[in-house]
């Protein structure tokens, strides 16, 4: 540092450049609008920590059939993917409407607000899945339904069960969670539609921290729709838990949520923290104290946890250096990990039978195991024998533990040859599955906003938002910058009166059975 990039004003959405330096100790964003004057904001709150990951950086293999064919696409205003876009959809966001059962501070879309109902049918649902699908080099193999609140659409466990004869692989529900907890037979309901993960809003373990994020007492809701995930019948789905951060608001309270985690480790096998996005204008003081980095959560996990740090933690590139070994060595494209490096972190903690929590790197050399995977796919790709290189690959990844493994500090009866081996050897899906079954993931992604937006990351992102017309386009240009949302749902929305009286007995705010309370 410093370095530069493009950034937006906060207050026109105009591309203008931006420096990113050191200042305090602290990775800053500066930028200057000629209209709008001067603005700064906290990127990362450990400069050191910001620079570290940067190793990590890789150029995804983007896509071969973009939406926007122009020869000179310029970042963002050109979304759809286009040519220049450098990672393709590994995650995919489908919103089945922006009606609620709730009315919630934080949330990025609200039919209430806007003045109208966004909530495409089946047939467009099949259509927005199929562009998807028809993705390449990397057809999309997993889809996270989200809104509004998913689960209230009146088709939404038929477009499940038709996301899995699609093919998709992995099928998530962004929700709040109260359908799922008022009834076992709903949550039963999704299960055998096909739904693999519950992404749950859980913003933390106390009704006071609710009233301030949502405006509702919540925690006994949340509970609820986790004990009613326990209870399904059959391949049980499991639980991400989604906690929204702002700083004095329920960063105390990280620690907490992850102790949940752990005691429900049987469903709940992560918890993903989502640094609060700052929508509309907010002042330099109200930023500067709300501002929630991904270093600030390692800190208060570090704090609250004591069994975690910044080495234990790794950006989400870091798992393009496997993913390209197994690419090279299965002979077709895979699913690259290639987003920007200060995008999000995470790292692995195994639980033991007694809620002993171990993380990945006291007993496995991961800074190694990632060197070793980009070296050797260097020397695959260099070498003029390259059956005979991919074969030696094969066999020093099958085995795994002799290289890697610290096999004294390992969890009791953990083999993770067991696991590492068939990913290498058959490129066995079940492998990774197993590998999640015995472990919490817990990490954070931070979505921008008009203030530290960089179009470096969103040329990078690998999380997309599918729309009706067939674009497909990056979720911090989707929520923030151009604001691709508001015009999307506008042009294929209806009046919020032309809904009613299009839908009599259905209300743009279903009822949630929560009693709104004020913040205190």
């Amino acid at each position: 540092m410093p370095k530069s990039t493009e950034s937006l004003c906060p207050e026109c959405g105009k591309v203008i450049p931006a420096t990113i330096r050191e200042k305090g100790g602290k990775a800053v964003m500066e930028k200057s609008c000629a209209q709008h004057g001067h603005f700064e904001d906290t990127i990362w709150s450990d400069a050191r920590m910001y620079l570290s990951v940067e190793r990590y950086a890789v150029d995804g293999i983007g896509i071969d059939n973009p939406y926007v064919t122009k020869e000179a696409p310029v970042c963002p205003a050109d979304c759809g993917l286009c040519r220049i876009h450098l990672t393709h959809t590994v995650l995919a966001n489908l919103d089945l409407t922006n009606r609620c059962n709730l009315t919630c501070p934080v949330c990025f879309a609200n039919a209430n607000a806007s003045g109208y109902v966004f909530e495409p049918t089946f047939d467009e649902v099949h259509r927005m899945m199929a562009v998807l699908r028809a993705e390449r080099p990397v057809p999309c193999s997993a889809i996270q339904f989200a809104g509004g609140e998913p689960t209230i659409h009146p088709d939404f466990l038929k477009i499940v069960a038709d996301a899995r004869a699609l093919g998709f692989s992995q099928i998530q529900v962004a929700t709040n969670g109260i359908k799922l907890a008022d009834s076992l037979e709903f949550t039963q309901g999704m299960r055998d539609a096909g739904v693999h993960t519950v992404y749950l809003q859980f913003d933390g373990m106390g009704d006071d921290i609710y009233r301030k994020t949502r405006g509702y007492d919540m925690v006994d809701m949340k509970l609820r729709a986790v004990q009613n995930i326990q209870a399904t019948r059959g391949r049980r789905m499991t639980v991400c838990l989604v906690p929204t951060v702002v700083n004095g608001v329920n960063d105390h309270d990280l620690g907490n949520i992850v102790r949940y985690a752990v005691d429900n480790i049987d469903v709940v096998h992560a918890v993903n923290f989502q640094p609060v996005a700052f929508s509309g204008r907010i002042s330099k003081r109200e930023l500067a104290r709300q501002r929630f980095t991904l270093t600030d959560l390692v800190d208060r996990l570090h704090d609250q946890l004591g069994y975690l740090s910044a080495e234990d933690f790794y950006t989400v590139p870091a798992m393009s250096f496997l993913s390209e070994l197994i690419s090279i060595i299965k002979g077709k494209p895979r699913i690259t990990f290639s987003t920007h490096p200060h995008c999000g972190i995470g790292t692995f903690v195994f639980v033991d039978d007694k809620k002993n929590v171990i993380p990945i790197t006291r007993f496995v050399r991961v800074n190694e195991l990632l060197q070793d995977a980009r070296d050797t796919a260097d020397r695959i790709q260099k070498s003029k024998i390259k059956g005979l290189a991919k074969s030696r690959a094969v066999l020093r990844f099958m085995r795994f533990e002799k290289h890697y493994v610290m096999k004294d500090r390992m969890p009791p009866g953990m083999k993770l040859d067991d696991i590492i081996r068939p990913l290498f050897a058959k490129g066995d899906k079940k492998a990774l599955s197993k590998f999640t079954w015995n472990a919490l993931m817990i990490g954070g992604m931070h979505f921008q906003d008009g203030y530290n937006y960089d179009i470096e990351r969103v040329r990078r992102c690998c999380i997309h938002y599918v729309v009706p017309d067939g674009r497909i386009i990056p979720f911090c240009a989707y929520n923030s910058g151009p604001t691709y949302r508001t015009e999307i749902e506008a042009r294929f929305s209806v009046p919020v009166k032309e809904w009613l009286e299009r839908n009599p007995g259905r209300s743009v705010v279903e009822p949630s059975g929560l009693a709104r309370r004020g913040s205190s």
